[in-house]
């Protein structure tokens, strides 16, 4: 791997590093964000134990990320300035070094977690196994060019590292952004539509409109998240060292499409929870009517509340004490 297009590496390594701060600090107030969203007034049971889970998971591996980029760094620029063959900008070019393995790794499992999370989001949408086979596939094939190319950084020779691009190593990193830009496109596309089919019949029944819908959220999301690997593809067709700077934008912007949506989510369920809070809170000032009151006739009036989601019947009886 040489220097960029008119920029030395160990100029590449601290754009890309100062980029990917930046994009973390975004990542991090989001990640708090959604910790409030599915936390504030609520008891533990009523949060959404996997969906945190998957939000702690990409703060860890995102800070695990610049952690070892700005190590990286540090042994590069620092460390072994004057030591290492060639100086910082043969040193941003190996890539067997082990900080440069070990961010890769992360990156892995970073678009392996990312990946996974879309698919099944398509499970829950769709409430059926066989609509997820094929991007299940494709995440294993995900899965086995991240790993292969993680191995082939490691035991890369002097000759492949500097040819890359046309070495085996740089077949493997293109396998890899190929397979996981088809596989989030095509989890995403089925998400989409179902969504949107979802949304269709609803809106038959529901007259009113949300200010901001799940469905245009999903593919902001997904357009971010598509444009970062379009680039790193490009590079990569390009022959162009772009590619290693974009490996370490991808990392965060991965955590803010997720926690885009986390939000988002966590938004509308508030949004459900309070009209039901209320009519909970008005079938218990009956009851208590009721029990102050039992000798007392009883008239039925239908209710009229508003069609919600999810109801088995267009209207409900309510019975009130007459006064």
């Amino acid at each position: 791997m040489v220097a960029l297009a008119g920029i030395p590496m160990d100029a590449a390594a601290i754009m890309s590093s100062v980029l990917e701060g930046i994009l973390y600090g975004f990542s991090v107030l989001m990640c708090l964000g959604t910790i409030w969203t599915f936390t504030y007034k609520r008891h533990m049971q009523d949060v959404n134990r996997p969906i945190a889970v998957v939000a702690t998971l990409l703060f860890v591996l995102s800070t695990a990320h610049i952690v070892v980029d700005i190590i990286h760094l540090e042994h590069g620029l620092v460390k072994y300035r004057d030591t290492f063959p060639g100086g910082p900008v043969a040193f941003f070019a190996d890539v067997t070094q082990v900080t440069f393995v070990i961010k890769n790794a992360i990156y892995t499992l970073q678009t392996l977690l990312g990946d996974g999370v879309v698919i099944y989001r398509c499970y829950v949408v769709w409430q059926s196994a066989w609509v997820i086979i094929i991007p299940c596939m494709m995440w294993c094939g995900v899965a086995a060019s991240g790993v292969c190319s993680v191995y082939y950084f490691s035991q890369a020779s002097m000759a492949e590292v500097e040819n890359f691009f046309a070495a085996k190593i740089g077949h493997w990193v293109a396998t890899f952004l190929a397979s996981t830009l088809a596989t989030n496109m095509l989890s995403t596309g089925l998400l989409a539509y179902r969504i949107w089919t979802i949304e269709r019949k609803v809106s038959a029944v529901c007259t009113t409109k949300r200010k901001v819908p799940i469905l245009r959220v999903l593919i902001d999301a997904a357009v971010l998240y598509s444009a970062a690997l379009g680039s790193s593809i490009i590079c990569f067709g390009l022959w162009n060292d772009g590619l290693y700077v974009m490996g370490d934008l991808i990392v965060p912007i991965v955590s803010i499409a997720f926690y885009m949506v986390f939000i988002r989510v966590a938004t509308s369920q508030s949004n459900q929870h309070y009209p039901s809070t209320a009519h909970r809170e008005t079938t218990e000032t009956e009851r208590r009517k009721l029990q102050q009151h039992p000798l007392q006739p009883l008239i039925h009036r239908p209710n009229d509340s508003k069609f919600s989601l999810g109801d088995t019947s267009s209207s409900k009886v309510e019975t009130h004490p007459l006064t």
